[in-house]
């Protein structure tokens, strides 16, 4: 007999990659591109904050300003400057929670895909220990002269033991009942 599956797995041709900031920043090309990565992670550190912070208290108009003056000096100097940098490094922050998220998503997709892995082949074996049952019913129902037609007109379903892509095979004449005395001879 040739063997024969209910369900064949087909595995997806994808398989999750696991992407982080250094594989993106070594996918950079370019020498414009490598200095603006280089400039966004020195403006991006509380350090450069307190420069700029030093730079704006420097250049404060002092105690006989205007308003507009001291208006201008922290709205253009003092937030501007410092802001900049506070900013960045935010981003940063959020920046590397958010790697940390996908990070544990991809885990607990990898996760995941193991686990679907194991279930297909839990199924497979599942469903050949099935094939395996319904052949063994089949030779059984064979041996006493019982076709499946019978079990049909007995109002048995048997769908569950015909392969529906079998090609249908000739069936010998059985009686569809035994008596009472054929029973007790087949049965001894």
């Amino acid at each position: 007999m040739s063997e024969k599956k209910l369900y064949t797995h087909i595995s997806h041709p994808h398989i999750p990659q696991k992407v982080t900031i250094a594989k993106a920043e070594q996918a950079l090309t370019g020498f414009n591109m490598k200095i603006a990565v280089a400039i966004t992670k020195g403006l991006g550190t509380m350090i450069c904050a307190y420069i700029f912070a030093i730079l704006a208290i420097i250049g404060f108009p002092g105690f006989g300003a205007t308003p507009t003056q001291y208006v201008q000096w922290v709205s253009q100097t003092f937030i501007q400057l410092v802001a900049l940098s506070v900013l960045a490094v935010g981003q940063q922050v959020l920046s590397k929670h958010g790697e940390l998220m996908a990070e544990e998503q991809y885990n607990t997709t990898m996760s995941t895909y193991h686990d679907i892995e194991q279930i297909m082949q839990h199924l497979s074996a599942q469903d050949a220990e099935l094939l395996r049952h319904a052949h063994m019913l089949m030779h059984l129902l064979e041996k006493n002269g019982i076709s499946l037609q019978q079990l049909e007109a007995e109002g048995t379903t048997t769908s569950h033991l015909v392969d529906p892509f079998a090609q249908p095979q000739a069936t010998t004449a059985t009686p569809a009942t035994l008596t009472p005395s054929e029973n007790e001879k087949q049965n001894a």
